[in-house]
C-alpha cells in the first residue's frame, strides 16, 4: 500500500469536492472514507487513475452522507449533478486548504490538528498518538475546527505568516507515535513551496532542514540528550544541510527578511562550523539583533544571551540575561550555563538543580540533573 501517495492525494481530492459544492465537513469526512476504502481496495486492485477513483468514491460517500441530510431536497439536487466517471481534474487546491487549515478564528492546537488531518491525510488516531492524547479527544478537536472553517469560502484569501507558524508548531512536536511530525513538516512546507512563491516559506523550509539534519546526533545510544557542541558532527546530513542552505541563499538574496529566514541563518553557521570552538558567534550574534528586531521575541532574546556569553564571554551574557524575566522557559538552565563559563561551579550547580525540576519534559530534566551532579562532584 502507497501510503505516501494517498497522502499526497487527499488535499486534491478535498478540494475538488468543495469546489463541486459540498460542505467541507462533510467533504473532509468523505475524504476519509474513501482513503479506508482504498486501503481495502487497491492491494488487491490498484486503479489506473488513484486520483480520479479516491474522487469518485469520495463524492459517492458525499452523496450517501447528503441523502440522510435534513435538506434533502438540496442535496438531491446534486446527485443530478454528479459528473460522468473519468479523468480527474488536474487542479491543485493543496494551498487554499493550507490557508482555510490555518484559519485565524482557529486555535493554533486545533489548526494544526486539522491541516495534518486534511492537507496531510493522517488518520484521527495517528494525530492522537502523535501528540499523546486519546483519539477521543483528537476527533472532538478535529470535529470543532471543521465546524468553525465550515461557512468559510474556499477561495477566500489566506494569511502565509499562519500558515507558516502551524507548521512550525507540527515541526517542534517533534517524532511522538508513530508518525515522525517533524518530517511531515518538512513533506508539507515542501508542498506549500511548490505552490507558492515566498522568501519566508523558503526560510522554514530551510530551517526545517538544518535543524532535522541534527537529528541523529542528537541523542546518546541511552536516549540522553547530547549538547550542540558536543554532538558527533560526522552524523550530520550533510545533504540536507548543503540543500538548507542552498535554499536559505536564495530567499536571501530577495532582500525580503523574516524571522524565519533570520532563525536559519543561525542554524547555517552552527551548521557551517567543523568544530564547536570554530562557531562564528560574533556574525550568530548580529543575526539575533535581526531577529529580535523582527520579534522583539523574549524567547529570542534569551537565546542571543547565550550568543553573546559566547561571543564577548560569560559575564557580558550574564548582563545580557540580567534584562530577561527570570520567569521565561530555560532562563535558569541558561543562567547554570553562563556561570558555569564564568567558574561559579557551585552556583552553576545549584541552578542546573532548580533547572531541572523546571524542565518541560524527562530527557532535558534528566540532562540538567546530570549536569548539577557532574559540577558537584567536582565540587568534593
Amino acid at each position: 500500500m502507497d501510503e505516501v501517495l494517498l497522502r499526497s492525494l487527499t488535499p486534491n481530492v478535498l478540494g475538488i469536492l468543495v469546489r463541486r459544492g459540498a460542505d467541507f465537513s462533510a467533504a473532509e469526512d468523505a475524504v476519509q472514507e474513501a482513503l479506508i476504502e482504498a486501503v481495502r481496495v487497491w492491494p488487491g486492485d490498484r486503479p489506473k487513475d488513484p486520483k480520479g477513483w479516491l474522487v469518485t468514491v469520495a463524492w459517492r460517500k458525499f452523496l450517501d452522507m447528503a441523502r440522510s441530510d435534513a435538506a434533502r431536497r438540496r442535496r438531491e439536487e446534486l446527485v443530478d449533478e454528479e459528473p460522468e466517471p473519468g479523468p480527474a481534474p488536474d487542479s491543485d487546491d493543496t494551498l487554499q486548504l493550507y490557508f482555510l487549515c490555518a484559519h485565524p478564528s482557529l486555535t493554533p492546537s486545533s489548526a494544526v490538528a486539522l491541516t495534518l488531518r486534511a492537507v496531510g491525510g493522517l488518520t484521527t488516531r495517528q494525530i492522537a498518538q502523535a501528540y499523546l492524547v486519546p483519539e477521543s479527544t483528537m476527533a472532538q478537536r478535529i470535529s470543532r475546527a471543521k465546524r468553525t472553517v465550515s461557512g468559510v469560502r474556499f477561495d477566500q484569501a489566506g494569511d502565509v505568516a499562519t500558515v507558516l507558524r502551524v507548521l512550525y508548531l507540527v515541526f517542534n512536536e517533534g517524532y511522538s507515535g508513530d508518525v515522525d511530525l517533524a518530517s511531515e513538516a518538512i513533506r508539507l512546507t515542501r508542498r506549500l513551496a511548490a505552490g507558492i512563491d515566498h522568501p519566508e516559506v523558503a526560510g522554514l523550509l530551510a530551517l526545517m532542514l538544518l535543524h532535522h539534519a541534527r537529528r541523529a546526533a542528537r541523542t546518546a545510544p541511552d536516549g540522553s540528550l547530547v549538547p550542540l557542541a558536543e554532538q558527533d558532527r560526522g552524523r550530520w546530513d550533510t545533504p540536507a544541510i548543503t540543500e538548507g542552505v542552498e535554499i536559505l541563499q536564495a530567499a536571501l538574496a530577495r532582500d525580503e527578511l523574516g524571522e524565519f529566514q533570520a532563525q536559519a541563518a543561525i542554524a547555517a553557521l552552527h551548521a557551517d562550523a567543523p568544530a564547536a570552538d570554530e562557531t562564528d558567534w560574533v556574525q550568530i550574534v548580529e543575526w539575533y539583533d535581526e531577529l529580535v528586531a523582527l520579534t522583539d521575541s523574549p524567547v529570542v532574546r534569551l537565546n542571543r544571551a547565550v550568543a553573546v556569553g559566547e561571543a564577548d564571554g560569560p559575564r557580558a551574557g550574564l548582563a545580557a540575561l540580567a534584562e530577561l524575566d527570570d520567569s521565561l522557559p530555560r532562563h535558569t538552565a541558561v543562567a547554570a550555563y553562563l556561570h558555569e563559563r564564568d567558574g561559579d561551579l557551585a552556583k552553576a550547580a545549584k541552578l542546573y538543580g532548580q533547572a531541572a525540576e523546571k524542565a518541560a519534559n524527562l530527557a532535558e530534566s534528566a540532562h540538567l540533573t546530570r549536569q548539577a551532579a557532574r559540577l558537584n562532584a567536582l565540587l568534593r
